[in-house]
């Protein structure tokens, strides 16, 4: 501001009001002209700690993920970014791999840019606990939740989803209803088992524990799975897939048999994986994990938060997993 002021021969404080666009003061239209073209020649760059420090506001986000390579990572970091961009806000992305250590570092390295909140965002609905460090400003979780109900999150509505896949099956007119499930140590195992038997249990059916078979979330455990329950002696008419990998696995094993999806088997997965379920054959239908929503949400209930100046009340906020209609029911 120096350098502007000599070149157009006023004070540092006239060019002071005019860059930050202070429209009380006396200086001229003329002046202000002359000022804006010797900034622009000058190549002049607002000073971003000075600024922070001065408004006690960095204008930054920082996002922490594991997930930025992943099918889905892009969606919530892409949902997270444009809601921040709406905010006003710039989004900083730190990758950890998943590692504790860089997970530490990330966001201490966040932290000292001055960052006014943090996301936190995972690949698997899971409990996690964070850094001590984490609380130093607000933060948000998506896709999983904090181990000591300290911090707020967004999570997928895992039983609504299961729900919704299995009603579709019924509406089909499926009644004998196979469900090939994630392992049941995790958030989303004990969510879409829950929905899957609430469904059944609503439309007049009797939820059988042998119709439910536990597998690795892998095209090779969906096989497996697949082939356990098919060969039952009053087999199943329909596979609903924890997961579009699964699917993909009991495809192999039905069409093994000779059989046709979806007139002997109907199918539904669970993720809408876009590299799987839009090029099996038939195309899968399958229930959506809302990530860009996720990491819309989280960035809106954030922006909000910084906005009022309040604390964000710790909670979890679930969102709809809406259905993906294709061919295989």
């Amino acid at each position: 501001m120096g350098d502007i002021a000599q070149r157009v021969g006023v004070s540092r404080t006239a060019v002071s009001f005019v860059l930050n666009n202070r429209d009380d003061t006396s200086v001229s239209p003329a002046t202000r002209a002359r000022i804006l073209r010797a900034a622009e020649e000058l190549g002049y760059r607002p000073h971003a700690a000075a600024r922070a420090l001065a408004a006690q506001r960095s204008g930054l986000v920082g996002l922490v993920t594991e997930i930025v390579t992943s099918p889905f990572g892009m969606e919530t970091v892409k949902g997270a970014q444009d809601r921040s961009w709406r905010e006003g806000k710039f989004l900083l992305i730190a990758a950890t791999e998943g590692n504790p250590e860089f997970e530490q570092a990330a966001m201490e390295k966040l932290l000292e840019q001055r960052v006014e909140g943090l996301i936190y965002a995972s690949g698997s609905h899971r409990e996690v606990t964070l850094p001590p460090i984490a609380l130093d400003v607000p933060t948000i979780l998506v896709h999983c939740f904090d181990a000591h109900g300290r911090l707020p999150s967004i999570v997928p509505d895992e039983e609504g989803g299961g729900h919704t896949a299995t009603r579709h099956l019924i509406e089909a007119g499926h009644r004998r209803i196979g469900f090939i499930n994630l392992e049941p140590d995790t958030a989303a195992a004990r969510g879409r088992l829950a929905g899957y038997r609430r469904a059944l249990t609503e439309a007049g059916v009797v939820p059988e524990d042998g119709l439910v078979v536990s597998v690795d979330s892998s095209a090779d455990g969906g096989y497996l799975g697949a082939c356990a329950l098919l060969d039952l002696a009053d087999r199943p008419t329909a596979f609903f897939c924890g997961t579009d990998r699964i699917a993909m696995g009991a495809y192999d094993a039905i069409k093994e048999r000779g059989l046709s999806i979806p007139a002997d088997v109907a199918v539904v997965g669970f993720d809408n994986q876009e590299l799987i379920a839009a090029y099996l054959r038939p195309k899968l239908t399958t229930v959506a994990l809302p990530f860009h929503e996720m990491g819309t949400r989280g960035a809106e209930m954030l922006g909000t938060a910084l906005a009022a100046g309040q604390p964000i009340v710790p909670g979890q906020v679930t969102v709809g997993c809406p259905l993906v209609e294709r061919s295989s029911v």
